[in-house]
């Protein structure tokens, strides 16, 4: 799971490496569950066949995903949850999941670095996951969105991870004992395709990232804040 990460915060790095213009938006560049981040996806006025619709937008949303189908009288439980990583192999049966995973509605979330806990001296140690190229991540995800009581769409996303066990970096990382899982980190020749997969081929993107083209740094000093979550699919 990923409960930490750092946004990609300079526009020309999104137009660079995702394709998409930066919403003038103030957003924050710490990223943890329930912040509102950016997300990449396929516009939704992209189906009707207009020519000027762009083949990717850049939303601002809540980094945690509420299905569109909660009700008013649900939102307050539904938001509370821990819906910030979804686990690719149980999303299509997933009440929180599921709507998004049988539409197709997949995203790319722009990321500088990720973030995961090293428990391997006993302690957590706060460890800073990048490419190696110094490219920035795009790790795969979903998003929905629910009309708030004004009217208004409230955009959501969450990432999706794959089992780790027998990745060569991620296998290393988490509490003994727990499942070893990582967020799918998509390669950037891959990023349209992604948006564009349905039920055919989406299982071909939900690979584990080459180890070799990774770098950990362990940040001990950085972290007040590895978050104890319980989680909801992750």
């Amino acid at each position: 799971m990923c409960s930490h990460y750092q946004a990609v915060k300079q526009a020309e790095r999104l137009r660079k490496y995702y394709e998409t213009h930066r919403p003038d938006i103030r957003l924050p560049e710490d990223m943890w569950p329930r912040y509102q981040g950016l997300f990449i996806r396929r516009p939704i006025a992209w189906d009707a066949g207009d020519p000027a619709v762009p083949g990717r937008e850049a939303v601002a949303g809540r980094w945690g995903l509420i299905p569109a189908q909660v009700r008013a009288d649900g939102l307050a439980r539904a938001g509370k949850l821990s819906t910030f990583n979804a686990r690719s192999e149980t999303a299509a049966g997933s009440y929180t999941f599921g709507n998004a995973w049988r539409r197709g509605q997949h995203c790319i979330v722009p990321a500088e670095a990720i973030y995961e806990p090293d428990w391997r001296s006993g302690k957590a140690v706060p460890t800073r996951f990048t490419r190696a190229d110094g490219h920035p991540l795009g790790i795969a995800g979903l998003w929905d969105r629910y009309r708030d009581a004004s009217g208004a769409w409230v955009e959501t996303y969450t990432m999706l991870t794959i089992n780790a066990s027998a990745h060569p970096l991620f296998r290393q990382f988490h509490r003994a004992g727990d499942e070893k899982r990582m967020v799918v980190v998509l390669p950037e020749g891959a990023y349209g395709d992604w948006l564009h997969a349905d039920a055919t081929n989406r299982r071909d993107f939900l690979q584990g990232y080459p180890a070799e083209r990774l770098q950990a740094q362990p940040e001990p000093t950085s972290g007040s804040g590895l978050l104890d979550l319980n989680l909801d699919g992750g």
